[in-house]
């Protein structure tokens, strides 16, 4: 881009723009409130997901520990019944009708099989088991994740109760092995986020059941190592740590069966991006819909209630450029009061317009007439006086005073043809030149008629407008050297040439006659030539006399024209230039003057 093209004004933006900008700025707190409120509402749903995620753990510990301790009172009620040498068929009636118990077995005091519902794995060294040690010393209840054998096929726990004799003494164990995936309380966590996974781990971070989403969580791992003293049997705790994958994810978990298991729930932890991908009405579309209704709202509001008034009021102001002045802005008066008031404005300011239009026009009208009427006076008055003078001159007996009077008349003529030329032109500033002329040079050589021969004459004028200041001048200039060239310069059916043209600027009349044969043309100092002179000075211009190879004389008089317009006051500027007047003045008149 041009360094020019920086500078140059650029155009103000229409109203449009403008209020659409103020109003898009005057909305913005919506939009933002509308984004604080969905922020909110998903920091509102994370801290929901948190607590349905722990009490989920915490739930899915309490019914884990609610079956082991079903199972305990179940052992100890089937103890005293598993004496006898129906003890396998009791035992397997029992694990048919119970879901999740892979197995149900009796131990003597020495660890070794009484009976059971399944086939039980062979343990020589079970006596010295903590768990069978810690049942043969008192405890009530033991649940054990690795028992030291493999009683089922799938990951199982193990929980035993001690079988007390007559006298309180040790004799044996009964044992039931459950299914760790009978542990995972999926009915009892049922409202969980979409993506959501129940996962068991032992205590040495090994996945029993669940999804594979790889190793016990670090946090977790770090949580177990600081037992006993970190947790409690039914204390749950939740925390967020990043997958394999990089993506967030948030954990809850519990411990469950007596503490030899912990159980994992886990699900997504969407950021505020992924929470409005998932939720995109009420985090993206309700509040665009809110923004762009309350937009929309106050845009048609303006539109109908102000822009389209203003337009209605810039329609009106444009006829009144163009000068019509009799409408009225009467469609306002369902506007606004405060548009209705600026029409009302508008609409007295082109009455005032047109009243004062009027009264100028009317007085331009009274002006312009009186215009005409002062210079139709004033040709009068000097007809008056020429026919005055023409009175006198016949009354003179001497050739040179009648000579005189002749040339006085013929300058008074011609003022009073500019004055008759004004109050018959269009434009009383402007006149004709090329009528002028010619209707000049008819009353000369006519005037002349009884003092010269008769003569051809031949008009070169363009089609021009001159300023009656210049015009006043230029005629007297004209007279001075027609009259001049008839009287020494012309013999019978001699040529007048008269031209007149426009260059550039400057403006030139030549004046040229054929003059009279065996005679040469020369320039006296008469007063003719004094009287030029002293025109072209008020025309701040220059006159020159030449004598033509032909014969004859060239009068030309140059001058600056810069109210000279080129085109006529009834044909428009710059018209196509109008041929050259020719035609032939016929007077009877007496033989010239010799010299000049």
């Amino acid at each position: 881009m041009k360094r020019t093209d920086l500078l140059k004004p650029r155009a103000p933006a229409s109203i449009r723009v403008r209020l659409g900008l103020a109003l898009a700025i005057a909305l913005l707190p919506v939009l933002i409130l509308s984004g604080v409120q969905a922020d909110l509402e998903f920091r509102r749903e994370s801290r929901e997901q948190s607590a349905s995620l722990l009490a989920a753990a915490q739930r899915s510990a309490a019914s884990a520990n609610s079956r082991i301790e079903t199972a305990q009172i179940l052992l100890q009620a089937l103890a005293p019944e598993t004496g006898g040498p129906d003890c396998p068929q009791r035992l397997a009636a029992v694990a048919r009708r119970v879901p999740g118990y892979q197995n149900l077995i009796r131990f003597d005091a020495a660890g070794r099989v009484a009976c059971a519902a399944a086939a039980a794995p062979a343990d020589p060294g079970r006596a010295g088991r903590p768990w069978f040690r810690a049942l043969a010393v008192g405890a009530p209840m033991v649940v054990a994740r690795d028992a030291g054998a493999i009683y089922a096929r799938a990951p199982s726990i193990l929980v035993a109760t001690p079988i007390p004799g007559p006298d309180g003494r040790f004799t044996g164990a009964m044992a039931s092995v459950i299914a760790v995936s009978s542990l995972r309380p999926d009915q009892v966590v049922g409202a969980l986020p979409p993506g959501a996974d129940v996962t068991v781990f032992d205590l040495q971070g090994r996945r029993l059941t669940g999804l594979d989403l790889g190793p016990l969580p670090p946090k977790a791992a770090a949580l177990l190592r600081a037992r006993p003293a970190g947790l409690g049997r039914s204390q749950a705790w939740i925390w967020s740590e990043p997958e394999r994958d990089g993506r967030s994810r948030i954990y809850a978990a519990a411990p469950l069966a007596g503490d030899q298991i912990l159980i994992v729930l886990s699900a997504p932890n969407a950021g505020l991006a992924t929470w409005a991908w998932l939720n995109p009405i009420s985090a993206v579309a309700l509040p665009l819909l809110a923004f762009t209704l309350a937009l929309a709202a106050v845009w048609i509001a303006a539109e109908r209630g102000v822009i389209r008034w203003i337009a209605y009021l810039q329609r009106i102001a444009a006829l009144y450029v163009r000068g019509r002045f009799a409408v009225r802005p009467v469609r306002a008066e369902q506007a606004p009061p405060e548009i209705r008031d600026l029409a009302e404005t508008l609409g007295d300011m082109a009455a005032a317009i047109a009243a004062r239009d009027e009264a100028l026009v009317g007085h331009l009208a009274q002006k312009d007439a009186m215009l005409r009427e002062i210079h139709h006076r004033v040709k009068n008055n000097l007809q008056v006086i020429s026919s005055l003078l023409n009175l006198q001159q016949r009354t003179l007996n001497d050739p040179a005073a009648r000579a005189a009077v002749s040339d006085t008349r013929q300058r008074i003529g011609a003022l009073a043809l500019i004055y008759r030329a004004l109050y018959q032109s269009p434009d009383l500033k402007r006149v004709d030149l090329h009528d002028f002329l010619e209707e000049l040079i008819g009353q000369v050589v006519t005037g002349e008629s009884g003092l010269a021969p008769p003569v051809r004459t031949d008009l070169d004028c363009e089609p021009l407008e001159i300023d009656p200041d210049l015009l006043a001048p230029l005629a007297l200039f004209a007279v001075e050297a027609i009259s001049n060239a008839r009287k020494h310069g012309l013999e019978h059916d001699g040529l007048l040439t008269v031209s007149f043209g426009v260059h550039d600027s400057e403006a030139e009349l030549a004046i040229c006659d054929t003059g009279q044969r065996g005679r040469r043309s020369v320039v006296g100092p008469g007063v003719g030539r004094t009287l030029m002179t002293a025109f072209s000075r008020q025309l701040r211009g220059a006159v020159s006399f030449r004598a033509n190879p032909e014969g004859g004389l060239t009068a030309r008089l140059t001058f600056p024209a810069p109210e000279i317009r080129v085109g006529a006051p009834d044909s428009g500027e710059h018209p196509v230039p109008a041929p050259a007047s020719r035609g032939q003045w016929q007077g009877e008149g007496a033989n010239p003057a010799a010299g000049r």
